[in-house]
């Protein structure tokens, strides 16, 4: 199993808003390929304005597959085109991890 750790940093004051934006228009999409995520969450300390999700796969090619159905979504290119155009994110970092052997995920 795999996990994708992604970590949008959103311009000050406007997580909130950005979050909106996803709710909307990309939530329903994302999980309907991805399934449900392992965590979606906000900063509260640290590094601030940070939106942290994390999606759970079984191996690289799944993950591959299920984003690669995910891009041709209609719904998930109209949160793409409402994300870019508020124009709130300033920094995206992603990371693969690999869970721990004793580590499993109940989904």
């Amino acid at each position: 199993m795999i996990f994708d750790h992604r970590t949008y940093t959103i311009r000050p004051g406007k997580a909130l808003q950005e979050l909106g934006i996803y709710e909307k228009y990309g939530y329903e999409a994302q999980v309907r390929h991805l399934g449900q995520p392992v965590l979606y969450a906000y900063s509260e300390t640290g590094g601030l304005n940070q939106l942290v999700h994390i999606w759970a796969y079984d191996d690289i090619a799944d993950r591959e597959a299920k984003r690669a159905a995910m891009a041709k979504d209609p719904q998930w290119r109209e949160f793409r085109r409402h994300g870019e155009a508020a124009d709130l994110r300033v920094h995206q970092e992603n990371r693969i991890l690999v869970a721990a052997p004793f580590f499993s995920l109940k989904r």
